[in-house]
């Protein structure tokens, strides 16, 4: 398989050469693409100069700092465009390790449709998370999961592999969400598509460099998508289910 994975990157520069030393180092065969939405701290020249030192090193600059799923969403596009077989979703501040890319690779192999680094299955944790943090994670799983009725534990976890063919299912330009719940809006129409989600247990690793780009619009654009996404599933169902008898009379 030829695997590509995508870090989108905004004011990273002291964590994203880390980050890139131990993913090569982990999955030797897997490309790079970097995906700078014009960090003003000069993420994107030095990813620049990381690429002219390594062929498997691809930067895809932007024009300022747009939201992590326009961000994903050029980098799926630039993916597929280039004939990866495979596409990885990680962030660049160390919060997702590098050296568990291979429990997720394998696991598509056998036969998922998408992969899902889970901290809240078992074997899954989280460390240095203060507890505010680990219940807002775990509380918008539990709602996103309630409203839209699905399984997945860690559906707003963003170390995610991908088949191609997975992607290409999927509208991408009718990804709505900016924000972290790209996420989930991502998980969701994979599995409106009648496609597998497999988690597997990853730790998840406060990072060390650089500040969240977690905030309160973040989170609203979050609560209000999915409410709404999960209440026009239910309302389908229901419309379904009320016209049922009068399609079979």
């Amino acid at each position: 398989m030829r695997v590509v994975t995508i870090i989108p990157t905004y004011n990273e520069i002291q964590s994203l050469p880390l980050t890139l030393s131990r993913l090569r180092q982990a999955v030797p065969g897997t490309d790079v693409l970097v995906v700078d939405d014009n960090s003003p701290d000069g993420t994107g020249e030095l990813a620049d100069r990381l690429a002219a030192e390594d062929p498997a090193i691809h930067v895809l600059p932007r024009r300022g700092k747009e939201g992590l799923g326009p961000a994903y969403v050029a980098g799926f596009k630039w993916g597929l465009d280039n004939g990866y077989d495979v596409l990885v979703e990680m962030d660049a501040d160390g919060s997702h390790q590098p050296e568990e890319l291979p429990r997720l690779l394998g696991a598509l192999r056998q036969g998922a449709d998408m992969v899902k680094g889970s901290r809240w299955v078992a074997g899954g944790k989280v460390v240095n998370w203060p507890v505010h943090r680990k219940l807002l994670s775990r509380g918008g799983s539990l709602y996103s999961r309630i409203l839209l009725g699905v399984r997945v534990r860690d559906i707003t976890g963003g170390f995610n592999a991908s088949h191609a063919g997975t992607l290409r299912r999927i509208d991408l330009d009718t990804v709505e969400s900016v924000g972290y719940c790209f996420q989930v809006d991502l998980t969701w129409k994979t599995l409106k598509r009648g496609l597998t989600v497999q988690e597997v247990p990853i730790t998840f690793v406060e990072r060390e460099y650089g500040q969240s780009k977690m905030s309160g619009t973040i989170v609203l654009e979050s609560i209000l998508l999915v409410t709404k996404w999960g209440l026009s599933a239910r309302w389908r169902r229901l419309a379904g289910k009320a016209a049922a008898p009068s399609v079979s009379a």
